[in-house]
């Protein structure tokens, strides 16, 4: 089942490449929206986009405004501003947007990040809820397990297995049926409703872990794990520095491609993490094609850190440019801009859900950036 869906979502990926190197990019210039099927799937950019034809495979969409009116028989793969989702999905939504609305029914499981996720009192999910999100407000129905890590979480309505919260402020409104169990982590007490109804008991849980012994192991692999991303957090601020101080032109055309193209830097990205790797390895089933595979992946492998920090790097640009226009052009200045995002993020990461999602992003949308300044630059005379 695994292999089959990721394969899925390979070839969808591989269609998106083909699409924005294609008419995509020339669609994406006159702001309109770019569409590719490929069999039963199917791929759209744009800034606002409705889907309203009925998708019978899945479905991957990025824009700022996004409306899905149709019916999609399989996953639903969304990054954008804000994101309706109106209708029924058969398979898994997954997806970071600012704002996320689900007034339909869900087949498998909802896996989001980003500023707000809302799902609607009609709104059915079969499956889990996995979400990292500063607000969440689950009014319809889920049958599996709900996991938020979240500012503010109300839950008011069914939930068929075990919910387990992290966050600032919970709240359990008239309508909360919780069959499993609640446990919650939170500096606030738990705001419940005299109607709310938890079968598995309430435990709130202690903001620090466990000290008994069982946990030392753990906590030393914890430790060492700490130790590592410390050291990788300080080699991405390093290398910031030098893609500042040696090559600025080009970290300013890839912010400025970010900003321009975000949709088709997300769909470039995430066609280039899925598709090189399967090439390669294509490339390898062959004796001869074996030293060319293998320095494929190790370009892949040199790209994809360059392309986070590349992202950082236009992320911030983007705050100095909005809050300090007249030293947004200082080397010294980006420099720190970004050395503080790029230690921020790790932080970020420990919001379940939220900090692969959003690392995810900022990594597709470094690849893509730097997959349109590559295919622009000009040929040598």
């Amino acid at each position: 089942m695994f292999v089959s869906r990721f394969t899925r979502w390979c070839t969808l990926g591989l269609a998106g490449l083909i699409l924005a190197c294609g008419t995509g990019l020339a669609a994406d210039e006159r702001h309109e929206d770019a569409t590719q099927a490929l069999g039963a799937d199917r791929f759209v950019a744009g800034g606002e986009i409705v889907v309203r034809r009925p998708v019978e495979g899945d479905l991957l969409v990025t824009g700022g405004h996004l409306a899905v009116d149709a019916t999609v028989a399989g996953d639903l793969l969304a990054f954008g501003g804000q994101v309706r989702l109106s209708n029924d999905v058969g398979g898994s939504v997954l997806g970071a947007a600012g704002q996320t609305t689900i007034e339909g029914k869900v087949g498998r499981n909802v896996r989001v990040a980003g500023g707000r996720l809302e799902l609607g009192p009609k709104s059915e999910v079969g499956g889990n809820v996995s979400a990292g999100v500063g607000q969440l407000r689950l009014r319809g129905s889920v049958r599996g397990h709900v996991l938020v890590g979240g500012g503010r979480v109300l839950i008011d309505g069914p939930v068929g297995g075990d919910v387990v919260v992290g966050g600032g402020a919970l709240e359990l409104g008239p309508a909360a049926r919780i069959t499993g169990q609640l446990r919650y982590r939170s500096g606030s007490a738990l705001k419940q409703d005299p109607g709310a109804q938890v079968g598995g008991g309430i435990e709130r849980l202690s903001p620090f872990g466990g000290h008994d012994a069982r946990n030392v192991a753990g906590r030393a692999a914890r430790g060492g794990a700490v130790v590592v991303g410390i050291v990788w957090t300080i080699g991405m601020v390093v290398l910031a520095g030098m893609l500042i101080g040696l090559v600025p032109a080009f970290c300013d055309a890839v912010a400025r491609s970010m900003r321009e193209r975000l949709g088709t830097s997300l769909l470039l990205g995430f066609a280039v993490l899925v598709c090189v790797p399967i090439a390669a390895a294509l490339l390898m089933a062959t004796l001869i094609g074996i030293p060319l595979g293998l320095v494929t992946l190790a370009l892949y492998a040199a790209l994809l850190p360059v392309a986070y920090v590349v992202a950082a790097i236009g992320v911030a640009d983007g705050a100095l440019r909005r809050w300090q226009p007249q030293r947004a052009d200082r080397r010294s200045l980006r420099f720190v801009a970004a050395a503080v995002l790029l230690l921020v993020l790790p932080l970020l990461g420990l919001v379940p859900v939220l900090g692969w999602l959003l690392g995810l992003a900022m990594l597709l949308a470094g690849l893509g950036a730097v997959v349109l300044q590559l295919r622009r630059a000009p040929a040598a005379v």
